[in-house]
């Protein structure tokens, strides 16, 4: 079987990186555009790349520390896919522009983060499956809520629009813990890779 760092995750992985970065150095390129403005860009300018750094930081602290391992490709190429996500819908005004775009943002972005979640886990020792779809789910629920504090840092608390915006947060935690909670039904009956084992 082909080892995991020649897998196309690594392809998806390094494109997604180029992608946000390129995305975020036009959001910062042009902040004045209605897509843009009032969207917390220089905010999201810092935490995106941190985030997308996270699993080589990690790989990187584990060699350091003696545990080699192949690079985890698809937990890098899972973990960045939400970020490029967000921004991408904003570079192209579907937030603003289509319906139902941020609730499927909610849904599919923590599918894919508790995806890596799950892809971190299956490296590890071998858990009942119960326990997997828990840990995906409560990650992904950790997540959705730190998400909506963030949010509401950013926007809730410099805007006159209260109506509706705990409907519209309850709703989003929802969809995020779905979302987890689908990715940890799936990871739970998901083949470990052979590296795992």
């Amino acid at each position: 079987m082909e080892p995991v760092h020649r897998t196309p995750w690594r392809h998806a992985a390094l494109l997604l990186k180029a992608v946000l970065a390129v995305l975020l150095a036009l959001a910062l390129a042009f902040p004045e555009w209605d897509r843009f403005a009032d969207k917390a860009m220089g905010a999201r300018a810092v935490a995106y790349p941190l985030a997308a750094l996270l699993v080589p930081a990690i790989w990187l602290v584990r060699r350091r520390l003696g545990r080699p391992g192949l690079f985890p490709w698809d937990v890098d190429a899972l973990l960045t896919a939400p970020f490029v996500i967000d921004v991408a819908g904003n570079a192209l005004d579907l937030y603003d522009s289509v319906g139902w775009f941020d609730d499927a943002c909610h849904f599919g972005n923590w599918a894919l983060l508790g995806g890596a979640a799950g892809a971190a886990l299956l490296r590890g020792p071998g858990l009942p499956r119960w326990v997997t779809v828990l840990l995906v789910a409560g990650a992904g629920a950790i997540a959705a809520i730190a998400w909506e504090l963030a949010e509401y840092g950013a926007f809730i608390l410099d805007t006159p629009e209260s109506i509706g915006i705990y409907r519209d947060t309850l709703g989003d935690e929802a969809l995020g813990l779905l979302g987890a909670t689908t990715a940890g039904l799936l990871t739970a009956f998901r083949r470990r890779p052979p590296t795992a084992r």
